[in-house]
């Protein structure tokens, strides 16, 4: 009969919970007076039960960095923990094709920031996962949005790229993970609209102005680039999974102890894979 019982006990124990946050890859910015790109989107999955299996993880790519003038920029790449709501990639930023023709930032996890009057909307991001790139009124790029901020309008000149998020430091600091700005770990900021400043969190900015290299998003924080670049690509995203130490025994990416908790970081593509 006690046989029984516990069998019955154990068929009813539920699975043991895990913390999941996921961020996509980076947009990267518009070249000739360029928006910055948007952040990656951002995603957590807090107490998500975790069967014995295998799960699937997508780390997506950053943007790629536009090597000619005058284009739009590229879309950061989504990415996923298997089964769960996929996070999308950062929106490219717009570019100024010359004559007063602008173009708006694409659409994506953030959105990236516009460029030039009449055509400078930011774009919008994915609802949940960022904030939409910054709209022009004048001359310039603007910022591209973040996951806890809009890229900055502006009514000329360049503009700020979006703060990322913060929320998840004590992650970023047990897993050596995000961009450490005095002690705090950040992720998925906007990259800066063409000489403006990166939003915390990975953006980039542009250093000496028009058709110059410029910054990258800061790579495995989904980071947005910053506008005008002929080198700059948005930053890679990241999938870290953690739960308390001691409830359940597994495998993938690389493992870290902090805190009470067990730590796996996904800097790209692979398995997690739950053993006991």
């Amino acid at each position: 009969m006690l046989n029984i019982v516990t069998a019955i006990l154990d068929i009813k124990k539920p699975e043991p919970p895990a913390d999941i946050l996921v961020i996509a890859g980076g947009g990267s910015g518009g070249r000739s007076f360029g928006g910055g790109g948007g952040a990656g989107g951002l995603l957590s999955f807090m107490a998500t039960p975790i069967a014995i299996g295998s799960y699937n993880i997508t780390v997506g790519a950053g943007g790629a960095a536009k090597t000619s003038a005058a284009f739009v920029g590229n879309n950061g790449i989504d990415s996923q923990f298997q089964g769960l709501t996929l996070v999308k990639g950062g929106g490219g930023g717009g570019y100024d094709a010359g004559g007063g023709v602008g173009s708006n930032g694409l659409t994506g996890g953030s959105g990236g920031g516009g460029s030039r009057v009449g055509f400078g909307t930011g774009g919008s991001a994915t609802s949940g996962q960022g904030f939409r790139g910054g709209n022009q009124t004048g001359t310039g790029g603007t910022g591209g949005g973040g996951a806890g901020a809009t890229g900055q309008d502006l009514s000329g000149s360049n503009g700020t790229g979006g703060n990322g998020s913060s929320a998840f430091s004590a992650w970023g600091s047990a897993t050596s993970s995000g961009q450490n700005i005095s002690g705090t770990y950040w992720f998925a900021g906007g990259g800066g609209g063409q000489a403006g400043a990166g939003g915390n969190g990975g953006g980039g900015q542009n250093v000496t102005g028009l058709d110059t290299y410029d910054s990258s998003g800061t790579a495995n924080t989904g980071g947005g680039a910053g506008g005008d670049s002929t080198v700059g690509q948005g930053g890679s995203g990241i999938v870290i999974v953690r739960y308390t130490t001691g409830t359940m025994t597994a495998t993938g990416g690389t493992t870290y102890t902090n805190g009470g908790f067990t730590y796996h970081k996904f800097n790209a593509n692979g398995t997690f894979q739950r053993t006991a």
